[in-house]
């Protein structure tokens, strides 16, 4: 097999012209592969169209291929010089390049009004959400008074098993952030109330804001992170598999044997987790309120019932029963629109858990709006 001439070109001025150029060797994409080659070969051929009206000589070239003749079409700025002289079988590469012209993008039109577009449509799609959402509470009431009035007939193993992996598994993660929390608020409250001679106002400041307020919230926002991104990654995968196809083949509803024990799972165990929670947050801030103002475990204990209500136990209870719900309703809401591929899947469980926390948080501020008065 010959070896190819490496191409070559050659500039040679004129006097009054603007010169002559003269190519040669192997114009062929194997022969301009070569990163230095093709580098020099493009800046000669700038130069050369640089210098006016050259007359180029491309006769002597041993064989070209489209590639090398895009080159030189390039350089002569999308157009036939005006001396040319050509081998013959090269007129065909540059007559291919004249039929096909310059490639012009269409331009972009830019409207002015596009925020209005994008704020519509994002509209649109919340309010399909919306939508989607409440025929889901629907389905899943239908469903639980189908559960009641055949109770034997119920989801109980399904139900059982997401206790146990929402509720039992979540123990040691809500204790350990419960616990410092708990640290972390009685260390600045002590500081503060320090300063006012209100040392004994701790066990109050403690066991409001914790029973109240952040055992509730710190359990429903781990719990959306972990558990709420474990049931939208199972019906999501159960949707990439055709699982969820199959159950609707055989006649099984999604809603009665995925979501309804998911809701009855979340509605029984969070409540179970605030008061783990609360138990763990109040026991870190006794451990603070000891070592920061000498407080004993035992004042702390006696004086928390007192600086409690019972209806503030109610209250955060009621909480972590609705924050479960709906935590287990936007997660198979979402799990269910995920499409079969991995990119919904995890699109669809990140949007999910922000979703679940996000509503978990509007609920809270429901629930101090319309029980304001209450637990005083």
């Amino acid at each position: 097999m010959p070896i190819a001439q490496e191409p070559s070109l050659t500039f040679q001025p004129g006097d009054t012209a603007g010169g002559t150029v003269t190519a040669d060797g192997t114009w062929q994409v194997h022969a301009l592969a070569h990163r230095k080659v093709i580098k020099a070969l493009s800046a000669r051929l700038d130069q050369a169209h640089k210098s006016g009206n050259a007359q180029w000589d491309l006769s002597a070239i041993e064989s070209m291929d489209h590639i090398g003749a895009q080159l030189f079409w390039q350089a002569w700025g999308y157009q036939r010089p005006a001396s040319l002289k050509l081998a013959p079988g090269q007129e065909e590469f540059f007559k291919r390049l004249e039929a096909t012209g310059k490639l012009e993008l269409p331009r972009t039109r830019t409207h002015h009004m596009d925020w209005i577009t994008t704020l519509g449509g994002g509209m649109l799609h919340f309010v399909e959400h919306l939508q989607g959402f409440v025929k889901l509470i629907g389905q899943v009431t239908q469903d639980a008074w189908r559960f009641a009035k055949s109770p034997l007939r119920g989801p109980w193993k399904e139900i059982s098993a997401n206790i146990f992996h929402a509720g039992f598994q979540a123990l040691g993660i809500t204790a350990l952030v419960g616990f410092l929390i708990g640290v972390v608020l009685s260390y600045l409250s002590a500081q503060q109330l320090r300063n006012f001679g209100g040392d004994i106002y701790l066990v109050n400041l403690l066991g409001m804001s914790i029973i109240r307020e952040l055992g509730p919230l710190l359990a429903a926002i781990l719990v959306a992170g972990r558990s709420g991104s474990s049931i939208t990654a199972q019906l999501g995968v159960m949707r990439v598999t055709e699982e969820l196809d199959a159950m609707l083949v055989m006649g099984i509803s999604h809603g009665f044997r995925l979501v309804l024990p998911k809701v009855v799972a979340l509605a029984i165990s969070m409540p179970l987790l605030v008061i783990w929670t609360d138990c763990m947050a109040l026991i870190g801030g006794m451990v603070s309120a000891k070592i920061e103002l000498n407080l004993s475990a035992r004042y702390f204990i006696q004086k928390l019932p007192d600086a409690v209500p019972l209806a503030n136990y109610m209250i955060g209870l009621g909480k972590g029963a609705v924050f479960g719900m709906l935590i287990a309703l936007v997660s198979c809401h979402f799990g269910l629109r995920i499409q079969p591929n991995t990119e919904s899947l995890g699109r669809g469980t990140t949007t999910s858990v922000v979703t679940a926390i996000t509503v978990v948080i509007l609920a809270d501020a429901v629930f101090a709006i319309v029980f304001n008065g209450v637990g005083f």
